[in-house]
This record gives C-alpha cells, structure tokens and sequence, in this order.
C-alpha cells in the first residue's frame, strides 16, 4: 500500500465486535489475566494499550521501521533515547536544534554524568572532530530548528556506523512524508507528535520509531520503567491526524514556498531561510531528501533590535502568536524569547538564534491571506 493509503488504514481497522470504522478508545489501566503470573498481550495501562499500539503500528508503517514507541510529549521521547547512555558517556547533537531539547542536554542529561557537545550537523568535518572515544549518540534535526539547515542523513549515518554510534535524527519538521530517516541509515527517529503528527493544536505527544528490534526492546523498557506514555485520548487524536497528514504538508509546503518567495524579494526583510529557495545552502540536498518539497516551516530575519522584532510578530492578525508549529493555522514566534528561550546567550548568538530572527509555521489558510498579513505586520 502506498503512503496515504496506510496512514488511514494501518492501525485503524474496523472493529470486529461491532464492526466500527474507526476503532474504539480503550481506557482501562489494567487488565485480567488467565492465571497469576501469566500475562495476555495487555496487563497494565503503562506497559501497553489497544489505542497507544494502532497509532505505534501506524507511525511504525509510515516510517518504515520495525516498531514505534508513542510518548507523553516530544521531550519524554528524546530523554528515553538519552537513557541508553550512562555516565562517563558523550553525546554530539546539531547546533540548531530545537530549544527544548537544548534545555534537556544541558540542564538535565549532563546532571547524569552524560557529557554534551554540539556541532554543525551540516558541517561533516566538523561534526567528526566532535565525536570522542566515549561519544554514543549522534542526534540531528533537518531541517534544523529554527535555521532551517538541511543535514546530510545518509553521510550522516555513514559517519555513525564508522564510529559504531546510534544515529538519532528529529523528524519532526519534515515529518515522514517528505523524509524517511530510516530508510537513509538512521536508527532512531523521534517525532514531536503535537507538531504536524497531530496537526490541530489540541494534543501533546511524542514519538520514537527504530528499524532495529534490539533496539527496540531497549528503548521499551526504558519507555515501562520509567513510564512517560502516550494516554489513549490522546493516541486517539494522533492517530486521527496521520490520516490526513500527507494532504496537509504537502498543501502547507506549497503555501511555504510561495511566502518564501514573497518574502525575498521585500525590501524589509534582511532575509530569508527556506530550503525551498534555491539560494540556500541546503537547496538541492533539501529536494532530494525531502521529495522535492522545502517544507511548511520558514525563518527570516528583518532589521532592527529585540524590540523591532518583538513589534513585527505582535502586528499579525492570522499568524498567532505562539509556540509549536505544524497545526493547520499559522503561527508566528520570536525563536530568542520563545522557543529557543533556554539557549545560553553565547550559545544563541553562537549558533544563529539572532534576536531579529522570526520563525513561521504556514498553516492551511489561503495564502493570499498570509501574505497580505505579513505585509501589514512587517510595516512595524
């Protein structure tokens, strides 16, 4: 089957009680078991659940991994894969990754013992000189947050095998419809599944996939020990938003890359980071590994200070305001007092999370109307 067709049916097959189209939600925390000791396939809430293991066997299809694993958030699943590491260890990650995995690295993953070092995933050389006889983990965004650079996953997983490291690559802004990291040699990807997976702003949750099963294993026993999972209400609304995921970015990439082209030539915009374009650096390696689209997420930069910038992203009327990105309405932030809030100042101005720098997630709205939006707001 192709994509779409098992993102509506992979994971969702009728019911065989009642026959329902859409399966039930399964509530209960716990459940009978045959004889003491001897468990059926569920046995308590935490360890599995009916809801939780269709949207696992769809993320898992969609992927093109062995198995999934769904979490309470983005961040619950990017610590469960910091878990495989113990003390004494080293992990290299991209310089431009989401903040909130920043803010876990540094503050709390290198209180274990795990050591941290960023590097420019974009940069191979640079990304090898990283890499320690105690590193274990390589963790990369593409495109990466909020610059949108684009990372080389193949050369990327070629560089981890050489160093008999894991391969971690966040997926979430491309999302498997442009983007299969595991079919480039990657390990682990982990989705934000608020972001696009869910896709309306109404849920919290995260994702790992893996292509190997002892990894798998490994990953779900941290997943029950410590017990971060997905609760049924919300794997139901997950699942839910995969079966339009495919139609949704691929309309969203396209409005993307006609606000890009907008935006770039507008003399009030210094400039432009979209993959998209073909002026950036990650343009051609962007349409090979993202199925010729550049992506629903774009940044710019206008000129001015803190306050300017501030003024720009509060004149919006359709863009809102706020955090998270990939919901079919846009939104609009200021990455150094938003998202990337928990960069130390050196580390921001270091790796290009400038104050004047604006990131916005294109929503399905028409794009003529996003346009006009922008153009009343960048008049601050």
């Amino acid at each position: 089957m192709q994509f779409r067709t098992r993102a509506i049916h992979v994971g969702s097959e009728p019911d065989a009680g009642t026959g329902a189209v859409v399966p039930p939600i399964h509530v209960a925390s716990t459940y009978i078991q045959p004889e003491p000791g001897v468990c059926g396939e569920f046995d308590y809430a935490r360890s599995g659940n009916p809801t939780r293991k269709n949207l696992e066997r769809t993320l898992a299809s969609l992927e093109s991994g062995c198995g999934a694993l769904a979490f309470a958030s983005g961040m619950a699943a990017v610590h469960c894969v910091t878990m495989l590491l113990k003390a004494g260890e080293h992990i290299v990650a991209a310089t431009d990754i989401y903040g909130g995995t920043y803010r876990l690295l540094h503050r709390v993953v290198d209180r274990a013992g795990i050591q941290v070092s960023l590097a420019p995933s974009r940069d191979l050389d640079q990304l090898a000189a990283a890499i320690r006889p105690t590193t274990r983990l390589l963790w990369i965004e593409t495109p990466g947050n909020p610059q949108m650079s684009i990372t080389d996953i193949r050369a990327c997983a070629e560089l981890a095998a050489r160093h008999n490291l894991l391969l971690g690559v966040d997926n979430t802004f491309a999302t498997p419809v442009l983007t299969r990291p595991l079919e480039l040699g990657a390990d682990i990807v982990m989705h934000s599944a608020t972001k696009y997976l869910g896709g309306h702003s109404d849920v919290l949750g995260g994702a790992l996939v893996v292509r190997d099963p002892e990894l798998f294993d490994r990953l779900y026993f941290l997943q029950n020990a410590t017990g971060a999972t997905l609760g049924p209400f919300d794997a139901f609304l997950v699942s839910r938003g995969l079966k339009t995921l495919a139609l949704r970015v691929v309309e969203q990439s396209r409005s993307a890359q006609r606000i890009a082209e907008f935006l770039e030539g507008d003399p009030r915009v210094s400039q432009v980071l979209y993959p998209g374009l073909p002026h950036h650096p990650g343009h051609e390696l962007a349409f090979r590994q993202m199925n010729g689209l550049g992506g629903a997420m774009l940044s710019l930069t206008v000129p001015g200070d803190l306050a300017r910038t501030q003024r720009v992203v509060q004149r919006t009327r359709l863009f809102h305001l706020a955090v998270s990105l990939g919901a079919v309405e846009s939104l609009i932030e200021q990455p150094a007092t938003m998202s990337h809030a928990s960069y130390a100042a050196a580390d921001r101005a270091a790796h290009g999370v400038a104050d004047n720098l604006i990131r916005l997630s294109i929503g399905l709205e028409d794009v003529r109307d996003l346009q006009e939006d922008l153009d009343r707001a960048l008049d601050a």
